[in-house]
């Protein structure tokens, strides 16, 4: 499919945020480079200096037309600003209509010790507005670890470099290794960015990583809608087990990116997010406190359009009538509990389970079938 012709800024750069569970994009990450002839005296703050390219983004994603939910990046020192801050990205990413459970706000750079509690509290109002909260730079970042203890993010970015490096020095690649398992055991995604060949994909592969980024996958020019290449291995080689747990994995570890709408969408609007994202296998439909309130399955949902006058008798009708009631589980759950719960109903046992944060909105969505993969001897 090709990407629709859009006039966006010279400076806007996305890349995929790629699934290599499933070769999926679940995900655009979305840059703009900061305001450009502005004298200087017209951008005093640097707080909000860095908020305007993270907003610009997202406008340039709207553009695009793409649901797809959307990764974009701020430092931690802006956080240690306080609310006033935090307020001009929420409204700025709200003009563009995006909610915040469709969006990652990936935080990285350094920040003075004493701004510590500034900044956590920055992270966690981020959760609390219901955001997806992302850390960069892990393993070669200021960042302290025991932060990921605090911020309780949905996703952790490598440090580009050393994921790159993985393949030519054995200690870096021991350093992914347990970098990854440590964020497994946290219940975090890890994605390796910045992955410039095949080597260097199929190296985050076999360290356990998922979600991955980088020329090797698209190229700079890349849209949403254009195609991705992911590099697979001619052998499949199975991997060493990690050490188990009293509870295994839990579910968290499996949650991607959710395919979100209101609960007051059309069929024909839904039909048209499937259409332009192939790789998507459910859209949930979320009230206005982004809780989830039915979810459409892809399969289900297109052979009912199809059908004889399918498309006349639906398409202008809310699509919760063409939905099922969320399978929902907390993101806490053991991965092995909520495969039984999966199994308990026969005509959905391969359905996505949509995960949920402690107050119950939609964090994203697990595959069955990665819990079944993963949890196999």
């Amino acid at each position: 499919m090709s990407a629709p012709n859009v006039l966006l800024p010279a400076r806007a750069v996305f890349q995929p945020v790629v699934d290599l569970g499933t070769g999926a994009v679940v995900a655009v990450e979305a840059h703009c480079g900061p305001g450009q002839g502005e004298p200087p005296a017209a951008r005093p703050d640097p707080a909000a200096e860095d908020v305007r390219p993270a907003v610009e983004a997202a406008r340039a994603v709207a553009e695009l037309g793409t649901r797809l939910p959307l990764q974009v990046g701020i430092r931690a020192a802006t956080l240690a600003h306080g609310e006033a801050t935090l307020a001009g990205l929420h409204h700025g990413l709200a003009e563009t209509g995006r909610r915040p459970g469709e969006v990652i706000v990936c935080v990285s750079g350094a920040f003075h010790p004493a701004h510590r509690p500034a900044v956590v509290g920055g992270l966690q109002g981020l959760r609390r507005a219901g955001y997806l909260v992302g850390l960069g730079g892990l393993g070669a970042s200021p960042v302290p670890l025991d932060l990921l203890v605090d911020a309780v993010p949905y996703l952790v970015k490598i440090d580009a470099d050393l994921a790159r490096r993985t393949g030519s020095d054995q200690r870096r690649a021991a350093l992914v290794t347990a970098l990854v398992d440590l964020t497994h055991r946290l219940g975090t995604h890890v994605l390796a960015p910045g992955l410039a060949t095949e080597e260097h994909v199929l190296q985050a592969r076999e360290a356990g990583v998922r979600l991955v980024q980088g020329p090797a996958l698209a190229p700079p020019e890349w849209r949403p809608g254009m195609r991705i290449t992911v590099p697979v291995a001619a052998r499949e080689e199975p991997r060493s087990p990690r050490p188990e747990t009293t509870l295994g994995p839990r579910v968290s570890e499996f949650t991607l990116p959710a395919m979100t709408l209101p609960v007051t969408t059309t069929a024909d609007e839904v039909l048209t997010v499937l259409t332009a994202e192939t790789g998507t296998t459910s859209v949930v439909l979320v009230d206005e406190g982004q809780r989830p309130r039915a979810t459409v399955d892809r399969t289900r949902f297109l052979l009912q359009l199809s059908g004889a006058y399918g498309h006349a008798l639906h398409a202008h009708k809310p699509a919760v009538r063409l939905a099922d009631p969320p399978r929902v589980v907390p993101r806490t759950v053991p991965a092995i509990a909520a495969l039984r719960a999966a199994g308990r109903e026969n005509e959905r046992v391969y359905d996505d389970l949509v995960v949920t944060d402690e107050v119950g909105r939609c964090l994203g969505i697990v595959r069955v079938a990665d819990l079944i993969r993963s949890l196999s001897p």
